[in-house]
């Protein structure tokens, strides 16, 4: 069961052995069946690599600027909350995500629902989610694997379906799906791009930059600049006190300048390993589904994306993150229960990847105007469910995703309805 468990949950093996029975299937020899199988595994990881060392930076960011600006609140944090989920039921949501990976593959094979979902970590917050919801209206343990593992399979199967018609025209292919529960997010934003639509031709990536500003053509330029703003401005205002505290012996000073560019060396990496396993990982997914699951395609990651529009990507970031601080100044003018900070590393996944979705229906103002509503739901959906997640006692840290709270609140209510 633990080798079971620890399998599913390392995406870069579990691609690894997709592109290898894909190599076997086309009969490829033994050299090219290594070679594409050990480039895919080497390719994930650099590509996870990146999104680790990205993510570490904006944590600590998000700890300056919470400090600077004394903010206080839940950070919405999905790894923060699994791992407090799995301190308490480590049994139910494990066996959640086992079932949810095989109910997947069940129904991509018997339904027009053809996505095989690959982000195992999303598919272990999702397991939790519906495993503290089920729990907290007392199902017993196997009822509770069962119901979540089902519901799990059917949402990775079909909800990257909803993102389809624009994944078609963002990458004039049919090939890939999106594998990240923020789809029903993504879709609304581009349908809220179609508002924009007769603006579609002015994307973000044919921004007319004045002279002075033309380096942000350059994607890595582009992100370094905003990120050294962005350090610095919540340094200088957390004091330097707070900094040395993260920073250890490197200078106060120093600190952000080189956390702003960690994070843009890691964008750089992760943009890497996103072009040496795709390319692999598409070729092999082929074979496969022409064998046992016809036209079925591969539901991958978000940064995926990023390369077709990554101008969309930093102005869905910096939108959705104004959006989540315009919604703590709200909460706490309304007084709400509990505050919902937002978290930079969520914001810039989801509201960058949103950003993208609404710039290919409506151009840059598709991009500001769909992350800015996806922004907006990150901060406020999580407040529904958290009081529910507080009785099981897993409290300080909360699931922002709004795939995971949409469902969750449909589940809560369809179970109080039933008396469950």
């Amino acid at each position: 069961m633990d080798f079971l468990i620890s399998f599913l949950s390392t995406p870069a093996v579990m691609l690894g052995m997709v592109a290898l029975i894909g190599l076997v299937a086309q009969k490829k020899s033994g050299t090219e069946v290594l070679t594409g199988t050990f480039k895919t595994i080497i390719g994930f990881l650099v590509f996870s690599a990146g999104g680790s060392i990205m993510t570490g930076a904006l944590q600590n960011f998000n700890q300056l600027f919470q400090t600077g600006f004394h903010i206080q609140g839940v950070v919405a944090s999905p790894e923060a909350a699994t791992a407090l989920a799995q301190t308490e039921f480590a049994f139910v949501t494990s066996c959640t995500l086992i079932v949810g990976f095989v109910m997947n593959l069940v129904i991509a094979r018997i339904t027009p629902f053809k996505n095989i979902f690959f982000t195992t970590g999303h598919s272990l917050f999702f397991a939790c989610v519906l495993s503290l919801i089920l729990k907290a209206h007392h199902v017993a343990d196997i009822p509770a694997i069962v119901i979540g593992g089902l519901l799990l399979g059917f949402f990775s199967a079909a909800l990257p379906e909803l993102c389809q018609p624009f994944m078609r025209k963002i990458t004039n292919s049919d090939t890939t799906a999106i594998g990240h529960f923020n789809m029903i997010g993504y879709a609304l934003s581009g349908y809220i791009g179609m508002l924009f639509s007769k603006h579609k031709d002015k994307t973000t990536e044919h921004i007319n930059f004045p002279k002075w500003l033309s380096f942000f053509r350059d994607f890595l330029m582009g992100v370094s600049v905003v990120m050294l703003i962005l350090f610095y401005v919540s340094a200088l205002k957390a004091g330097r006190p707070a900094v040395e505290e993260l920073a250890g012996t490197q200078h106060w000073l120093v600190f952000p300048f080189v956390q702003a560019f960690t994070f843009t060396a890691g964008m750089s990496i992760l943009m890497t390993g996103v072009r040496m396993f795709l390319a692999e990982i598409t070729a092999a997914f082929v074979s496969i589904s022409e064998k046992f699951i016809p036209n079925s395609r591969p539901a991958l990651d978000v940064p995926t994306v990023f390369p077709f529009a990554p101008t969309a990507v930093i102005v869905g970031f910096l939108s959705s993150y104004a959006a989540g601080l315009i919604g703590v100044f709200i909460m706490v003018a309304l007084k709400f229960p509990v505050v919902i900070i937002p978290a930079a590393h969520i914001c810039f996944f989801s509201g960058g990847t949103a950003g993208v979705f609404g710039n290919s229906t409506g151009g840059w103002r598709g991009a500001v105007v769909g992350s800015f509503v996806i922004g907006l739901l990150l901060a406020f959906l999580p407040t529904v469910l958290y009081p529910l997640y507080g009785t099981l006692g897993i409290e300080g840290s909360t699931f922002p995703n709004i795939d995971y709270n949409v469902m969750g609140i449909l589940l809560d209510k369809i179970l109080s309805v039933f008396g469950i």
